[in-house]
């Protein structure tokens, strides 16, 4: 492919879906234009799939925190990773033939989602300047508790938003934004080990969509301070989807969201853990990545697969924005991943 990918940015307000449930507008925004709204999917419900997904974390340390309603199945989850002494915790709390009952907003600005259970308590609030994290599980890694209870700020103005429709399926689609730069005030505990998360930054990953059975995703996140103490983040991806409209591939600085074109991750082909090179066609993106952990899994049950490669690390080099401004980028640290499911 020759040409660079056409970028339509959707302005007008409306309907996510048409009233056949399909697409009715494809293509980015910066902020949630179109409504989604589950009562108008005219899949089956059990493709239905929604997520509410955080990551918070540095260069020392990192916490997820995720509560899915995927119809069949629904989770709330969290991990810890340690990237200095290399290790994780995990816990997941599954539930089976949730089928919308969890109750994830239509939105991503109100609403409030809870999950209650005795090995899990969870809940993330939606207030107007940020949103409130809380979880708290009782037993984890050997009869420790884990505690986190922080506030993440909303520091940028624009967002990425992106409509995806699936060429071979007219009923299945994605719809997702990813708010970078999310400032944290709050505090983790493991046990007798409290973890401050204040000034660290987060991103959130806000899902809602009917999806194909088999596909594969790249997603790489950034959110950071360049040496002046300037915000800036990016959000890249490709691999799924009909991406004619447009891309996912976005930066933000000083709180604004500037368009990127395509993007390759120049993945090394031997080992997750050795350099990547982050390049594009119109020499707009040039970045090394140098990981620092590996977060691999592969469930494989029957007809379902989730194999998930999730590198964390730093990225070193430039993003080019208005057709020339360069913003030099010298270790900050983000992921990226390449996640294959059958689901």
């Amino acid at each position: 492919m020759d040409t660079l990918m056409k970028q339509f940015e959707i302005t007008k307000k409306g309907n996510l879906l048409d009233q056949q449930g399909r697409v009715a507008q494809s293509g980015y925004a910066k902020h949630l234009i179109l409504q989604y709204n589950r009562q108008m999917v005219k899949a089956s419900k059990f493709r239905i799939k929604e997520w509410d997904y955080y990551f918070i974390g540095n260069k020392d340390f990192g916490v997820t925190m995720t509560i899915a309603d995927n119809s069949y199945m629904g989770l709330a989850g969290v991990e810890f990773f340690d990237f200095t002494n290399q290790k994780q915790l995990d816990f997941q709390k599954i539930s089976l033939f949730p089928m919308g009952k969890m109750n994830l907003p239509n939105d991503s600005k109100t609403g409030d989602i809870t999950y209650q259970h005795r090995k899990i308590q969870m809940s993330m609030e939606s207030h107007e300047t940020h949103k409130g994290l809380f979880c708290r599980i009782p037993n984890i890694d050997g009869g420790q508790t884990f505690e986190l209870d922080v506030k993440l700020y909303y520091r940028n103005q624009d967002s990425m938003v992106i409509a995806t429709p699936f060429a071979d399926d007219e009923k299945a689609f994605y719809y997702n934004q990813k708010v970078n730069n999310l400032e944290a005030e709050g505090m983790l505990k493991i046990g007798e080990e409290k973890y401050d998360l204040t000034n660290m930054l987060g991103v959130l990953d806000w899902g809602r969509g009917v999806w194909t059975y088999n596909n594969t995703w790249y997603w790489s996140s950034a959110s950071g301070r360049l040496g002046d103490g300037t915000l800036f983040g990016f959000n890249l991806g490709y691999g799924f989807g009909d991406t004619s409209k447009a891309s996912e591939n976005m930066v933000f600085y000083k709180g604004k969201a500037y368009k990127l074109n395509d993007v390759d991750f120049g993945i090394p082909a031997s080992d997750y853990m050795d350099p990547w090179h982050f390049t594009s066609r119109d020499k707009a993106i040039d970045m090394t990545f140098e990981p620092i952990y590996l977060n691999h899994s592969d469930i494989n049950v029957g007809v379902l697969r989730h194999h998930p490669n999730q590198i964390f690390g730093l990225y070193s080099g430039y993003i080019e924005i208005n057709g020339g401004e360069k913003i030099k980028v010298n270790e900050i640290f983000g992921f990226a991943e390449k996640v294959h499911n059958k689901w």
